[in-house]
């Protein structure tokens, strides 16, 4: 299995750790929608390194498909067409209070965000009239003036972030490819996630679509690395399991109740009761954990028959570059 990791730097010191990162032995780089812009760093780093690059995710219905995919057309051709289009929804509160956007649907919102994009990039690479009309968006307007293509590398992949039934169908149906979001469990994945892939394919007419896990990695050689590995993931699995839209993962291992509790901690802002709610098993369960080799080994039994590469996040702790390196290597032999 190939390995991509998060570029987790601000945009002025993003090359120095794309080299870092490389130099280590990783695939591909993703930046994804935090505290900077989620496609600058990645321009930054097109011209850094010689590597794979993904946005994982751009939240898009803030967005105009125009804007995603004039980013998108951009970054093809400066990283030589290296560069992977993901996209994701994020949940109502953020969408119009963050984000001061206008809510909807989300998977028929995203299905029609997913269409709109690829047909300008469609109507760029190819000369075909760009003439998309759906509910929330329209693009039947694209004077030569403002046509950039075709992309000498071909028009990029376009990739959709899904853990609920019905975004993983939509992304089955239309998109280049599946985010199996962080949150999730082996059971998850075998029994909802990929029985919806099977439905959007099967709605489709389609044979196959790219699947892309994403692990959350709690990875540590010594005793004092396991721990601080096991702290940073913690406190992630503690907030995403406070979120109402992840419950179907905590109910599918027996855990449902629990996600009420974690939410009205979270309204309150007391973190540390939260945590330590994340038992040993849920950590083992929703993470990956163990030394660089026992990861390999732990990401290989959940993916390695459906998958090519996998993303892996090391949250709240600095995963030493020696480490990242070793998990590579492991990778390779899965």
């Amino acid at each position: 299995m190939l390995l991509d990791v998060q570029l987790d730097a601000r945009p002025d010191v993003v090359a120095e750790r794309a080299r870092a990162l490389v130099d280590a032995g990783v695939d591909g780089l993703f930046t994804f929608e935090g505290p900077h812009d989620v496609f600058l760093p990645l321009a930054v780093a097109s011209q850094a390194v010689d590597t794979d690059l993904m946005t994982n995710v751009a939240i898009a219905m803030p967005r105009s498909p125009m804007h995603l995919a004039n980013a998108a057309w951009d970054l093809q051709l400066m990283s030589r067409g290296r560069f992977r289009l993901g996209l994701g929804s994020q949940i109502k509160v953020h969408v119009e209070k963050r984000y001061g956007a206008t809510w909807s649907p989300p998977a028929a919102r995203m299905r029609e965000i997913v269409l709109a994009v690829k047909a300008i990039l469609a109507s760029w690479q190819d000369g075909t009239r760009l003439d998309f009309v759906g509910e929330h968006t329209r693009h039947t307007l694209m004077p030569p003036t403002f046509v950039p293509g075709p992309n000498p590398y071909g028009a990029p992949p376009v990739l959709l972030g899904a853990l609920g039934p019905l975004m993983t169908r939509t992304a089955a149906e239309v998109a280049d490819g599946l985010l199996v979001m962080p949150f999730h469990s082996h059971r998850h994945v075998r029994q909802r996630t990929l029985a919806a892939v099977s439905e959007g394919l099967a709605a489709a007419g389609r044979r196959e679509v790219a699947i892309c896990p994403q692990a959350i990695v709690a990875m540590g050689r010594t005793p004092d690395e396991q721990a601080a590995a096991d702290a940073g993931v913690r406190m992630l699995l503690a907030f995403y399991g406070s979120t109402p839209a992840y419950r179907p993962v905590l109910d599918i291992e027996g855990w449902g109740d629990l996600q009420p509790q974690l939410n009205a901690l979270s309204k309150v802002g007391d973190i540390g009761a939260m945590v330590t709610l994340v038992t040993d098993e849920m950590l083992s369960t929703l993470a990956v954990r163990g030394t660089p080799e026992e990861c390999a080994a732990e990401l290989g039994r959940r993916f390695g028959d459906l998958a090519e590469r996998v993303c892996c996040y090391f949250p709240g702790y600095d995963a030493p570059l020696e480490s990242v390196g070793a998990l590579r290597t492991a990778l390779a032999s899965v």
